[in-house]
C-alpha cells in the first residue's frame, strides 16, 4: 500500500497490487543477477549481483523484486495464459504515477530493492511499451533511482522504444514462451517467432555496440543483459528441441539466462494437454541441470541429447545420464586428467574441478582430499581412478552402474567397493 496516496484511494491500489502481482507470478525470468549499478550522486537504491530481496511464490520460487505487470488487460487470448482476453478475471491497469511511488516507497521501507515489470498488451505493443518506459524514466530520471530494473520488452514494439528501454533497464526479457514457432501459433494465434526474435536480435546488437572499444563512453545499455522463458509441458517438443532452442539463445541472442517453467493448467482450453497431477517441476528441474551443463560445464546440447536419447532420465541428472552413455571416458585418473575431462565426473563441480586441479601440482589426490574440496563422493567414486584405488579396479558396466546411482534408503544402499564382482579388469 503507498502511504502517499489518498485515504480514499488506498483500497483501489491495495486491489491492484493483489490483482497485477498475482498475475505477474507465472513469469520467471526475474533474476537480477550481473548488474552493479550504483546510484548516482544523491540519488536512491543500488542494483547489486548478488540480488535483491526474498520473496515466494506459491510454488515456492523465489521472487527478488517488487514483481507485478502494469495492465492485466490483454489484447491477445493464448491458450495457455491466465490473462488471455476471454478469461473472466478481474482486470486492472496501473498509472505511471502509481507504480513510480509504490516502488519508491517500497524501496525506502526496505521491502524491495528493484522492479521487475511487465504487462500484457493493451491496445498496441508500442503503446505498452511506452507505459513501461514512463515507469522507468521517471524513476531514472525524475527520482535518480539506482535500483535494479526488469523490463519486459514487448514483441512488435519497435526499435527506438526498445533502445530507449535498454538504456534505462538493467535486465530486459522477451518471453519465447512456446519451443517452436508451428506450436506457438497453434497456441497463441497472433503471436509468431519473427516477432519475438526482432527484439531479442536488437538487444544482443545494440549490446555489442555499446561493448565495442569505440563506445566505451557511450550510457550503458542493458548492462545485466537480457534473458527469456520458456513453458515446458504445454506443446509436445523434446528435450533435445528445448536444450537446442537454448542453446541458440545462449550462442547468438547473448542471453544471459534461458529459464523453463512447468506448464500449469490454469485455462481449460482443447488445445493444451490434460494434466492431472502435478506440474511437470522435476522435467523443469532436469531443464535447469542440463542447461547449467552448457553454461558452466562446456558441454554442447547434442552431447546431453540426441536422436537416440531425445528426452531426459527423470530418475538419474544430466550429467550422470550422459557419463552411463560413455564409458569409455572413465574412470578418469584426477593426477592427469585436464581440467575439462574433470568437469564432466559426476559429482564435481566447477569449484571442485578448480581445486583439483590446483592441489594435485603439490601432492596426490586422495579420498580425504576430494572430501574436503566439496567432492559428491557418493557419485563421483564410480568414475575416477585416485591413489587410493586398487589398480585392478577399471571398468563398470553402465547397466550396473545405473541402479547404484539411482536414489535408495540408506539401508538398501550399495557401495562400489564392497562389490567388487561387478568390475571388470583393466
Amino acid at each position: 500500500m503507498c502511504m502517499l496516496c489518498p485515504e480514499g484511494s488506498q483500497m483501489d491500489l491495495r486491489e491492484k497490487l493483489n490483482i497485477l502481482g498475482d498475475a505477474a507470478k507465472y513469469d520467471v525470468s526475474c533474476s537480477s543477477s550481473g548488474s552493479s549499478r550504483c546510484a548516482p550522486k544523491g540519488g536512491l537504491g543500488s542494483g547489486c549481483s548478488a540480488g535483491i530481496c526474498h520473496t515466494w511464490a506459491a510454488d515456492g520460487r523465489c521472487i527478488s523484486l517488487l514483481k507485478v505487470l502494469f495492465s492485466n488487460a490483454c489484447k491477445y487470448d493464448c491458450a495457455y495464459c491466465v490473462n488471455r482476453r476471454s478469461n473472466d478475471v478481474p482486470r486492472a491497469t496501473f498509472t505511471h504515477k502509481e507504480l513510480v511511488d509504490l516502488t519508491l516507497e517500497f524501496y525506502r521501507r526496505n521491502y524491495i530493492e528493484g522492479l521487475f515489470l511487465s504487462s500484457a498488451v493493451i491496445g498496441s505493443p508500442d503503446y505498452t511499451m511506452e507505459l513501461l518506459i514512463k515507469v522507468a524514466r521517471e524513476l531514472r530520471v525524475n527520482h535518480r533511482f539506482g535500483g535494479y530494473i526488469h523490463l519486459k520488452a514487448i514483441p512488435g514494439a519497435s526499435s527506438r522504444l526498445l533502445f530507449e528501454a535498454g538504456l534505462y533497464a538493467d535486465r530486459s526479457s522477451v518471453n519465447v514462451e512456446i519451443p517452436s514457432d508451428s506450436q506457438l501459433q497453434y497456441l497463441a494465434p497472433e503471436k509468431n517467432y519473427e516477432s519475438i526474435y526482432r527484439p531479442m536480435n536488437f538487444f544482443a546488437e545494440r549490446k555489442l555496440e555499446y561493448n565495442s572499444e569505440k563506445s566505451r563512453h557511450l550510457p550503458r545499455f542493458l548492462p545485466a543483459g537480457q534473458s527469456t522463458q520458456m513453458i515446458v509441458g504445454a506443446s509436445n517438443e523434446s528435450d533435445l528441441q528445448i536444450l537446442k532452442l537454448s542453446s541458440g539463445f545462449y550462442k547468438q541472442q547473448q542471453m544471459k539466462r534461458v529459464y523453463f517453467s512447468g506448464y500449469v493448467p490454469v485455462n481449460s482450453d482443447k488445445r493444451l494437454p490434460v494434466i492431472t497431477t502435478k506440474p511437470p517441476l522435476l522435467r523443469e528441474h532436469r531443464l535447469y541441470q542440463a542447461d547449467w551443463l552448457m553454461r558452466f560445464y562446456k558441454f554442447q546440447y547434442d552431447e546431453i541429447l540426441d536422436d537416440t536419447n531425445p528426452n531426459l532420465d527423470l530418475d538419474l541428472d544430466p550429467k550422470a545420464m550422459w557419463a552411463l552413455r560413455h564409458p569409455e571416458c572413465f574412470p578418469v585418473d584426477l593426477q592427469t586428467a585436464d581440467y575439462e575431462m574433470i568437469l564432466r565426473v559426476p559429482g564435481i563441480g566447477v569449484k571442485s574441478a578448480q581445486l583439483i586441479v590446483n592441489a594435485r601440482r603439490f601432492s596426490q589426490i586422495r579420498l580425504e582430499t576430494l572430501k574436503k574440496i566439496g567432492v559428491v563422493l557418493k557419485r563421483a567414486k564410480y568414475f575416477i581412478y585416485h591413489s587410493d584405488t586398487p589398480a585392478s579396479l577399471r571398468r563398470l558396466y553402465p547397466e550396473m552402474l545405473r541402479p547404484l546411482l539411482l536414489p535408495r534408503p540408506k539401508s538398501a544402499q550399495l557401495d562400489l567397493f564392497d562389490s567388487a564382482p561387478m568390475l571388470l579388469p583393466a
